[in-house]
């Protein structure tokens, strides 16, 4: 009986084997790649505002405190942007001719708001108050990063799922004194490895990851 497959048959078995598994493993790679990558997240990408607003300026030069233009940060679930009036309780008076001010003047002269890019946009579906995180000890930099080091603003973390469910999983790992949540440069202390475990008992922080939590 004639042989049906030449011996080489076997290398090209292996060899074809080979690719559409290199294939298959390449093309999951390249969408993990895509799917957590800047062009997706958005992470370190500066979107363009309508003011060349410089936090890096204002928070670290300046030593304006989180909570002078995000007002309802502790109460609400927003942390709220500043009004127009606020902006000019300064620019009325330093950088009143500037051009890059003048936005503002236009936007104090008209009435009309002015209308900045979110950096920070979560879908329609996911629930989040910045109220309980701040009065639960969590840092503003623990989710937007070093602000005051941003000459534009833009996403420090991607805030995906995953993200989330690993910081509610292990809050010890996140919580700070209450009086350290709007201290930007706050380091845990080394001297206290203990202290993110007392404080999730002291401010009664659960560990949530029942879908429900984000998903209302």
């Amino acid at each position: 009986m004639a042989q049906l497959f030449r011996p080489s048959s076997n290398t090209i078995a292996r060899v074809s084997i080979a690719a559409v598994v290199f294939l298959v493993g390449g093309t999951l790679a390249v969408a993990y790649i895509v799917d957590r990558g800047a062009w997706n997240t958005a992470v370190r990408v500066e979107p363009l505002q309508p003011v060349l607003f410089s936090h890096k300026h204002h928070v670290k030069d300046d030593g304006l405190d989180c909570r002078y233009c995000h007002t309802s940060v502790e109460t609400s679930r927003y942390a709220g942007l500043p009004p127009t009036e606020t902006c000019m309780t300064c620019h009325s008076q330093i950088w009143s001719n500037a051009s890059v001010t003048q936005p503002i003047r236009d936007s104090w002269s008209s009435g009309k708001s002015i209308e900045w890019t979110r950096v920070y946009d979560l879908p329609d579906f996911v629930y989040f108050n910045h109220s309980i995180h701040i009065n639960k000890g969590i840092g503003c930099s623990t989710c937007h990063g070093q602000v005051d080091e941003m000459p534009l603003t833009y996403r420090a973390n991607a805030l995906n799922m995953n993200w989330c469910i690993n910081c509610h999983r292990q809050p010890a790992q996140y919580i700070r004194p209450r009086s350290e949540v709007f201290n930007i440069d706050y380091v845990y202390p080394a001297n206290q490895p203990a202290l993110g475990q007392q404080l999730v008992k002291e401010y009664q922080v659960q560990s949530l990851t029942d879908c429900v939590t984000c998903h209302r």
